[in-house]
């Protein structure tokens, strides 16, 4: 288990609840892109199933939920592309 590796987890995962509750609270995908969003949970899926397969410890934790936290955003991302549309 890398010290590094928690500690960017800690920090990449420490921005996640504000740019959910941005996405929320705003209703809108302004500066928001969905490509960057489905690489960085691309990237959590592929360290998570690392982990699990090849180095197995605590630290899957973190993948898992820092990849739950982007897809709850990607899934915002599309209400929020649903509710814009609705006020055109």
């Amino acid at each position: 288990m890398s010290p590094f590796e928690i500690l960017m987890l800690l920090c990449f995962g420490a921005a996640w609840p504000f740019s959910i509750w941005k996405s929320y609270t705003s209703c809108s995908n302004k500066g928001k892109s969905i490509i960057f969003l489905a690489v960085i949970f691309v990237g959590y899926v592929a360290g998570a199933l690392h982990k699990f397969f090849f180095a197995y410890d605590a630290v899957i934790y973190l993948y898992v939920l820092n990849g739950v936290m982007v897809a709850i955003d990607m899934a915002l991302y599309f209400r929020n592309e649903r509710l814009a549309k609705g006020k055109k």
